[in-house]
């Protein structure tokens, strides 16, 4: 499992909040890498430890290469902000508590708006099963009718409803959401269904026939995906082990 990082500010906050803070900004950081922001919107939260109905999550305003562990803002479900110095998007706390209050079994959310996430939300077929990403993640998979979380308290329930026992929400005609019980795991379910996306718009813009592999095929790869559900999986850390020094080589200071 990931290794525990030293804390800057030990007065703050417990070691274990502290290293979740670590994680978060880091996460927040690898969407710029990645290319996955979209100015100051979005939002990724984590399920503050030993206070299950608070959560951290970005500060409204800042771009996402800003983020870093101290500056994250603590929220409980009810709206009120516990620890920092900004405000919240009201979109993102209506949608990150209704993920966090529907799934007790899991402690972070990522939401984004990428150019293949919001294409792939606004196709009537769905994610298709051609790539072995997506067939991965095909039985995490979920999908939402576009409504307006922060004026629609009924939108929140239906948000946590529609996820259901699923990792992997897409939006229609909004972007992509993925859940998980720590923040690799969550990344991992990001970078699996962005990358199938992207896929997914490539070769529907080629207006070329594409392949699909063979149905049983299919339905081993999504068992295999399936079958990693609920354990702690060594590839998943591994991809985020790699993410965090590729970070650190980069600039450090989501740290501090």
């Amino acid at each position: 499992m990931s290794t525990p990082h030293a804390r800057a500010h030990s007065d703050d906050c417990s070691e274990e909040e502290w290293h979740l803070r670590v994680e978060l900004a880091a996460c927040y950081r690898a969407f710029v890498h990645y290319g996955w922001t979209d100015s100051i919107f979005t939002h990724l939260s984590a399920r503050v430890p030993g206070n299950p109905q608070q959560y951290l999550i970005n500060p409204y305003g800042l771009l996402f290469e800003e983020i870093c562990a101290s500056n994250l803002i603590k929220v409980d479900f009810d709206g009120t902000v516990i620890a920092g110095d900004h405000p919240f998007n009201e979109a993102g706390h209506a949608i990150h508590s209704a993920m966090l209050k529907a799934r007790p079994d899991i402690n972070v959310a990522l939401h984004s708006h990428t150019r293949a996430g919001m294409a792939v939300s606004c196709m009537d077929c769905g994610l298709l099963p051609i790539t072995q990403q997506a067939n991965e993640i095909r039985d995490l998979v979920c999908y939402h009718d576009y409504g307006i979380a922060s004026i629609d308290s009924d939108e929140c329930d239906r948000l946590g409803q529609d996820m259901a026992d699923r990792w992997i929400m897409i939006m229609r005609n909004h972007g992509l959401l993925t859940v998980g019980r720590s923040v690799a795991e969550a990344f991992y379910y990001l970078y699996t269904v962005e990358n199938a996306c992207k896929v997914q718009v490539d070769v529907l813009a080629s207006r070329v026939d594409h392949v699909e592999p063979r149905a049983g095929v299919v339905d081993q790869l999504a068992a295999d995906g399936r079958n990693r559900v609920g354990r702690s999986d060594e590839h998943v850390d591994l991809v985020w082990q790699a993410v965090l020094r590729l970070l650190e080589r980069k600039d450090p200071s989501f740290r501090d």
